[in-house]
């Protein structure tokens, strides 16, 4: 929604690396799955990342809700 911002806008691509709905759709059905399973994966990964240190970016922004 500008899915990285949280803004509520699907498809609004505010700046080149925001993910929209269209890139989460995309990335869904190329792994055969739909695009809740898609982005609860996406979600796991970063806690994971988070949790080893891996995480290169901040938390700021607006948190989804």
């Amino acid at each position: 929604m500008c899915m990285s911002c949280g803004c509520k806008e699907p498809n609004e691509r505010h700046k080149p690396g925001d993910i929209v709905q269209d890139d989460l759709a995309k990335a869904a059905k190329n792994a055969n799955i739909d695009m809740q399973a898609a982005a609860d994966n996406i979600q796991a990964a970063a806690k994971h990342l988070k949790a080893s240190g891996g995480s290169k970016s901040g938390t700021s922004g607006r948190s989804a809700s």
